[in-house]
């Protein structure tokens, strides 16, 4: 049975708007899954990690998916890795990110695929685009709505 499940999405090495197009075309070719809709792109700078990266352009989608989440999370991973992907610094610059947010009927405490994200509704970079994309979920008990203003004292910027 499909579900819906929100991913976000990150980088800022090696052309990182390109990355986020090319991103977006490897989900929508994912087994059993459709790519529903995708956020426009937001610039802001990295939060945690080492000091002096460069700024991150960020983005979410909307997917549908019959993959359950760890076969998701595995097909995210080989698309970070075909980007270029490297997991050596935590926080630290990266081609690409891809974090499962969300999924339809799904909680998870396991430290390899916490649902729904654990530092999400933190972050104005994962907040802003889900908004956009009309995400209508919950994340630590409150709506995006309530994110957004918490959240709002990050600078982030819509590049389209």
């Amino acid at each position: 049975m499909a579900r819906i499940a929100y991913i976000a999405l990150g980088s800022n090495l090696e052309s990182p708007v390109q990355q986020l197009h090319w991103a977006f075309s490897q989900i929508s070719l994912l087994p059993n899954t459709s790519l529903e809709t995708q956020s426009s792109m937001y610039q802001s700078a990295a939060i945690g990690g080492p000091e002096g990266q460069p700024d991150y352009i960020n983005a979410a989608c909307k997917i549908t998916t019959d993959l359950n989440s760890y076969t998701l999370l595995k097909h995210l991973q080989a698309i970070e890795h075909a980007a270029g992907r490297v997991r050596d610094v935590r926080w630290g610059p990266r081609t690409l990110d891809l974090d499962i947010i969300w999924i339809e009927h799904e909680c998870s405490d396991d430290p390899i695929l916490t649902l729904p994200h654990p530092r999400a509704h933190q972050r104005a970079f994962v907040v802003l685009p889900l908004l956009e994309i009309g995400a209508d979920i919950s994340l630590a008990g409150h709506d995006l709505a309530h994110w957004q203003v918490e959240t709002s004292d990050q600078i982030i910027e819509i590049i389209g």
